[in-house]
């Protein structure tokens, strides 16, 4: 949800928005010169152009891009077209092709692989509401809920076009334009939540499923399973490295994150910030569990929270301190913009919609009392409901839309083999959010990735991807023992 890295998309404003289809990379010669060269891969790129809002033409369209990187064995037909999604909402994918081409360079000679900047972000009429990535992220609850509020202001009507109901409607409009008739569906984080939108929408049109990262459309509103993730990951790592103790480690977090509930602590340049409870939150369950396991052996932000979250609760906060300019200085990938108009268009809320803004921070407060004293994992209620960008009352003044996604039956999915991956130190997708999607299809595959975090497929030795290959090919895992075989990831000793 959080990786990767930001793309620059100024050059959408000057293409036509009509659709053009053109040819290009290491095997063409010419075409859109945003189009990207894939080394040993002709290259497809085109747009198309959607409305913004169906059935409202006066609202406009968007040009959405795509390219399709093409399979090796060109003189046979492919035997899949793979279409992923990196998540976000809000990050773009077709200028990490060269990544997105590595992360399946075992199923390119026979198989293609559709990128899709969905609308809104990169290539595909990027959009802009005068949200600031930084001060959003970084930023106080309240100057949050001023930036989603002055972002639907100013979006207006425009804003009901920015759904996953619409990006699903547009990846359908490409595949039917390039003559795919059915597309292998690879979401990462909310890429998770997107691609089953899309099942449920055009379910003729899907031949298998691979969901890493899974983000369920019923998750719990209070967001425990998140809250308690961070402990679990915590026990975890002190248990497999044997250098701090699980339960002091929560007990730590406890104390130190009510301790700043009442005594934030002043965090300096480069990326200032009051160091709260909930600021705290957002680092430890968005950041500092997002690509763990890429590198066992790096010096990872959780593998320094135990020893930084027991110094701090014994009084000297240098070490957390340090945790918190380096999770603060971690870079994002996702249009923010967008982020916030999905988000905020999508996901199911504490409070009704229908509610002018009073009656919604009632309801919202009715709703977090659900949670009783004990809070939600280590933190309070109130305090990891505000750690949340994406959820708790992030988007309490986002006007009266749409109507979040419903939870889809189980016989209204494709009848296809789906695959779910998570790992087990991470927080913003937990194992028990990938089980539930799991639990939603016909015909799953549920597999828990040991010490890895947001997303496993990172992790280096390739058995993830390995996995994923087979199963895109077969419809069947095979052999998972290699997971087995992960190494813990490093963690900082407690001085005992």
């Amino acid at each position: 949800m959080r990786n990767g890295m930001r793309a620059a998309a100024a050059l959408v404003a000057a293409i036509a928005a009509t659709t053009l289809v053109t040819a290009c990379g290491d095997k063409a010669a010419s075409g859109p010169d945003w189009c990207p060269t894939v080394p040993g891969h002709r290259v497809d790129c085109g747009i198309q152009s959607r409305p913004l809002v169906a059935d409202k033409p006066e609202l406009g369209t968007v040009a959405v891009s795509y390219a399709v990187i093409r399979r090796s064995k060109l003189d046979a037909p492919a035997a899949g077209t793979i279409a992923p999604n990196p998540g976000g909402p809000g990050v773009p994918l077709i200028a990490q092709a060269a990544q997105a081409a590595q992360l399946s360079t075992q199923l390119l000679d026979d198989h293609d692989l559709l990128l899709i900047d969905p609308r809104g972000t990169g290539l595909s009429s990027p959009l802009d509401c005068g949200a600031s990535e930084a001060e959003y992220t970084l930023g106080t609850r309240d100057l949050q809920q001023q930036t989603v509020a002055r972002c639907g202001e100013q979006l207006g009507a425009r804003a009901a076009g920015y759904t996953s109901a619409a990006t699903a409607d547009d990846f359908d409009a490409v595949r039917e334009q390039l003559g795919i008739p059915k597309l292998v569906l690879y979401g990462f984080s909310y890429g998770t939540y997107l691609m089953p939108i899309y099942a449920e929408r055009h379910p003729d049109h899907v031949q298998s499923i691979v969901l890493s990262g899974a983000y369920p459309r019923d998750f719990d509103l209070l967001s425990r399973p998140n809250a308690e993730a961070v402990s679990l990951a915590l026990q975890r790592i002190c248990e497999r490295r044997q250098v701090c103790d699980g339960a002091t480690a929560v007990a730590d977090l406890r104390t130190v994150a009510r301790r700043l509930a009442v005594q934030p602590i002043s965090i300096g340049a480069p990326n200032p910030l009051q160091l709260n409870e909930s600021k705290l939150g957002t680092l430890i369950f968005e950041v500092a569990t997002t690509g763990v396991g890429a590198d066992p052996q790096a010096r990872t932000l959780l593998g320094m929270l135990p020893a930084a979250l027991h110094a701090s609760a014994q009084g000297d906060d240098t070490a957390l301190r340090q945790f918190a300019e380096r999770a603060a200085a971690e870079p994002t990938a996702e249009n923010i913009d967008l982020y916030i108009a999905v988000a905020c268009n999508d996901y199911p809320t504490l409070w009704s919609r229908e509610a002018g803004l009073p009656e919604r921070e009632r309801q919202y407060r009715h709703g977090l009392a659900a949670a009783g004293p004990d809070g939600v994992g280590a933190f309070s209620a109130e305090g990891f409901g505000a750690a949340q960008r994406d959820g708790g009352d992030a988007c309490i003044r986002w006007p009266n839309i749409t109507r979040p996604q419903p939870v889809p039956a189980r016989d209204t999915l494709p009848n296809v083999p789906v695959l779910v991956v998570s790992g087990d130190l991470d927080a913003i997708t937990p194992d028990a959010n990938g089980q539930r999607v799991a639990a939603g299809f016909p015909q799953a595959t549920f597999l828990s990735v040991p010490n890895t975090g947001h997303v496993p497929d990172l992790e280096p030795s390739g058995c993830v991807t390995d996995i994923v290959a087979r199963f895109i090919r077969s419809g069947s895992t095979g052999p998972t023992s290699c997971i087995e075989s992960i190494p813990p990831i490093a963690v900082t000793a407690v001085p005992r």
